[in-house]
């Protein structure tokens, strides 16, 4: 199981991040994402893993200028321990609205695949396979070598920007869809999607980039 997950890691070093971008959706009538004060909300069940990926975009998005700050410190646990109606969450917005919030950014995990790959290390490129014979005895590992075949997971994973005081018709600035694959610790996978999602809203001209010191 190990070298299947020590595989799988090495299938996304062949990119710059171990996130993928997959594609993303901006509000064209919107000309300038400035809010004064905006909720970052992780939704998982993972409390550590939401308590690092609050605290890492929070932090990124205020090297940015953006006063944002975790939900941790924001929605009560009973908040999250049960689920709400879309009353209560109203009733949510418009207390966090109160408290001079105008802006929340939110991240779900939208799906998961299986999937399964075989390992590069049993095919050789330009391995002479015209021959019935060499081709069925070098691939022959398919029945003898448990690592052949490696299985792990993609994680979907969704970001939304909502504007809360705008109509609920215009209310969505930005949504962004991201690709982990088989990710093995939470520190590190948290930190690279932080990382993508940041430089993406950069791309887009949602937020501003982080000015350089001289």
């Amino acid at each position: 199981m190990k070298k299947a997950h020590y595989f799988a890691l090495a299938l996304l070093l062949t990119s710059c991040y171990s996130t993928q971008f997959v594609d993303s959706w901006k509000n064209k009538e919107i000309t300038a994402f400035e809010p004064e004060k905006l909720l970052v909300i992780g939704i998982t069940n993972n409390l550590t893993a939401r308590k690092i990926f609050e605290e890492d975009m929070k932090n990124a998005l205020t090297l940015r200028g953006i006063n944002a700050i975790d939900s941790s410190t924001e929605l009560e646990k009973s908040f999250t321990d049960s689920q709400k109606n879309e009353e209560e969450i109203d009733a949510l917005k418009e207390q966090l609205i109160a408290k001079g919030f105008d802006a929340i950014a939110i991240t779900a995990v939208v799906g998961v695949d299986d999937k399964r790959d075989y390992n590069s290390v049993h095919y050789s490129i330009g391995y002479n396979w015209y021959r019935f014979g060499r081709y069925y005895y070098r691939f022959q590992n398919v029945y003898y070598t448990p690592e052949y075949y490696s299985d792990y997971k993609v994680f979907h994973i969704e970001t939304s920007i909502y504007n809360i005081k705008a109509d609920e018709d215009k209310s969505l600035v930005w949504v962004g869809t991201f690709d982990i694959v088989d990710p093995n610790n939470i520190t590190s996978t948290v930190k690279d999607y932080v990382n993508r999602i940041v430089l993406q809203l950069e791309k887009e001209g949602v937020i501003n980039k982080v000015k350089s010191k001289r």
